[in-house]
């Protein structure tokens, strides 16, 4: 995780991000203290955290997954699409933590010409069956959805295209603990793609609108088996049925306040660069 440094949110990439909102005030010390409130929550799960610190001049880095991810004995670095991310993925201080102290290797996606990847922002992966979900938007091209495949070495990787106003595949849905879906089916420009991935978890798939969509109900993450991290704004979004259903397929929901940093076009899920 990045803490948030002078949290504001970026004009650049609010380009093409609709979630985000650049005419709202921010509150750096309130951002921080939600940060610092996801940490402490996925540590009670116990689970360890590592926190490097942010940077002003980079603010979009407390949302790392897009930049960095692992795969077993790999560091992965994102091909990002913007200037202001471009320089997230170079530095030298996370990717020493995993080639120097780790001794992984470093698969960059950025010196790869023509390769726009923004890594578990665009691609879901269900990491028990080695399968990636890559939803196609301004973020990521068809050069770097055949680099992220080979890169997290998976076995398959389905390809579809989302609506234009969607930016990352992570908004609009989740694998949870490889045996279960969050999906938003409405966020895909052909309705027959969110029916193809429902078939891979019969009987263990939540559909969302798009209200609880825009509410972030699609970007949280299981860090464990049954430890779910969601936004409190996404739970106050879903229904008592949703939840209730969660539940009942062995999940425990940890709602963390998280409504300042969402101003900037993310939610829990953003914020967690998992390390395999």
């Amino acid at each position: 995780m990045l803490d948030p440094d002078s949290f504001h949110v970026s004009d650049e990439t609010a380009l093409d991000n609709v979630y985000m909102d650049t005419s709202a005030m921010t509150d750096s010390e309130r951002a921080a203290g939600e940060h610092r409130g996801l940490a402490q929550a996925i540590s009670n799960c116990g689970v360890p955290v590592i926190r490097f610190p942010g940077r002003a001049a980079t603010p979009d880095d407390v949302f790392p997954n897009n930049v960095f991810a692992t795969a077993p004995g790999r560091l992965i670095v994102g091909s990002m699409l913007h200037p202001q991310r471009r320089m997230e993925a170079e530095r030298q201080d996370i990717r020493s933590l995993f080639t120097e102290l780790m001794h992984y290797q470093c698969h960059d996606l950025s010196l790869q010409p023509d390769v726009v990847a923004e890594l578990t922002g665009a691609i879901i992966i269900d990491r028990g069956r080695g399968i990636g979900y890559c939803g196609m938007t301004q973020r990521v091209n068809e050069a770097g959805c055949r680099a992220m495949h080979d890169a997290f070495d998976l076995k398959l990787t389905y390809q579809f295209d989302l609506k234009p106003d969607e930016y990352h595949t992570n908004v609009v849905m989740t694998v949870l603990a490889d045996r279960a879906l969050i999906i938003c089916p409405d966020a895909f420009a052909d309705s027959e793609a969110p029916k193809a991935i429902a078939e891979a978890y019969p009987g263990r798939v939540l559909e969302i609108d798009q209200a609880e969509k825009q509410a972030f109900a699609g970007n949280c993450i299981a860090v464990t088996d049954r430890d779910i991290m969601i936004s409190a704004t996404a739970v106050e979004a879903l229904s008592a049925d949703k939840k209730k259903q969660l539940e009942e397929w062995g999940f425990k929901l940890h709602a963390v306040p998280f409504s300042e940093l969402e101003k900037a076009g993310g939610s829990v899920r953003c914020a967690i660069g998992e390390v395999y």
